[in-house]
């Protein structure tokens, strides 16, 4: 017998001494708690609704299916719907900015794990799926649905996995974040997850993917692509973002759902405004002429909503004004998870520009 083979015989074996001997389905104990509720004249029972035929295959579409899965999990977990969506959510648009290291595990749900961190770091069996053996080696992996297996593949696994983790801790914002610094140690992530929860929260929905142009259509505007091209003003930099030249006081709307992360003076963008969307996209609004009084750090906008007003600050101390034409300088920034990357606006004002346009003219 080899020793690798002798080593996993050695930690099943151990594993399975320390389950009680009257449930010989115990290692199912960290499968998730029989729950049944009713919502409306629907129930969720226990089994993964994703799989077992339950409200979430019959669902129209992936945020109905994804939002299922939410609640029954939060029925047995106690934990909001909204808090594992902004977890889920975060997870998938690290997988978007990293495609050739993370994937898709799961068939809607978006978190993600590496089979090290699933089966343990010193499990030798690194597609471990007992969760006997998965827990005496630390790993992360756990049975959700109650099949017996913790499979990295399954939605309802992947979310209690997260789950269990999360309620080790109490219930208040303060704990969520310390339950979140636990599991990502990562500032970023913590600030990111806890942005999303709240956009979930005020709004009891997951389909905001609305989007408008951040100008009022109709208005005096014009712009063109100048992502890329050479800035001198503080030293050589290149323009990250689209100029919207317009009126000086037309209004600024914010583009998406989203929540307002930064407001105040940059020396090149004068007074600005940064809003973080549910795609973990930052959009930055920048040479205002002044903010609208009811957006502050925290507040949750929607698309359409004003912020404030074109201007022409910047290129200085604050307050500092007048040194080029009024416009709206609009910036994109997707995060990858430890850093931020700009990429080209035009082509998404130019797709919101149409669209918007066209829902206009289907309303006369």
């Amino acid at each position: 017998m080899n020793s690798n083979r002798l080593l996993r015989l050695t930690a099943a074996v151990c594993a399975l001494c320390l389950l009680p001997l009257t449930n010989a389905h115990a290692w199912a104990g960290e499968a998730l708690p029989q729950v049944k509720r009713t919502t409306g004249e629907r129930s969720i029972a226990a089994a993964d609704p994703a799989h077992s035929g339950g409200v979430a295959q019959e669902a129209a579409d992936p945020f109905e299916k994804r939002r299922e899965l939410y609640e029954w999990m939060g029925a047995a977990t106690h934990i909001p719907w909204y808090r594992l969506a902004a977890i889920d959510q975060y997870e998938r648009t690290i997988t978007k900015a990293r495609p050739k290291s993370r994937g898709q595990l799961g068939q809607w749900i978006g978190i993600y794990m590496t089979d090290t961190e699933w089966a343990g770091t010193l499990n030798p069996n690194n597609v471990d799926e007992l969760p006997a053996t998965i827990r005496w080696f630390n790993g992360l992996g756990k049975d959700g649905d109650g099949d017996g297996l913790a499979k990295r593949t399954s939605d309802a696994d992947l979310l209690y996995a997260v789950a269990s983790h999360m309620m080790q801790f109490g219930p208040s914002d303060e704990d969520f974040a310390i339950a979140l610094w636990q599991f990502y140690h990562n500032t970023r992530a913590v600030q990111r997850v806890g942005q999303f929860a709240k956009i979930y929260e005020t709004y009891g929905k997951l389909d905001l993917e609305g989007h408008a142009f951040p100008v009022p259509i109709g208005s005096h505007y014009s712009y063109r692509g100048t992502w890329g091209t050479k800035r001198s003003w503080g030293g050589y930099r290149i323009h990250e973002g689209t100029d919207i030249f317009a009126d000086h006081g037309l209004p600024v709307r914010s583009t998406t759902y989203g929540i307002v992360e930064t407001k105040g003076w940059n020396p090149y963008g004068g007074w600005r405004i940064g809003v973080r969307d549910l795609n973990n996209i930052y959009h930055y609004y920048a040479h205002l002429s002044g903010y609208d009084k009811s957006v502050q750090v925290g507040t949750v906008v929607k698309p359409g909503q004003t912020l404030g007003w074109v201007g022409s600050s910047g290129y200085g101390k604050p307050g500092t004004s007048g040194k080029f034409p009024p416009h709206l300088h609009y910036g994109v920034y997707r995060d990858r998870g430890l850093i931020e990357w700009s990429f080209d606006p035009y082509p998404l004002l130019h797709r919101w520009e149409k669209e918007e346009a066209r829902r206009l003219r289907k309303k006369k």
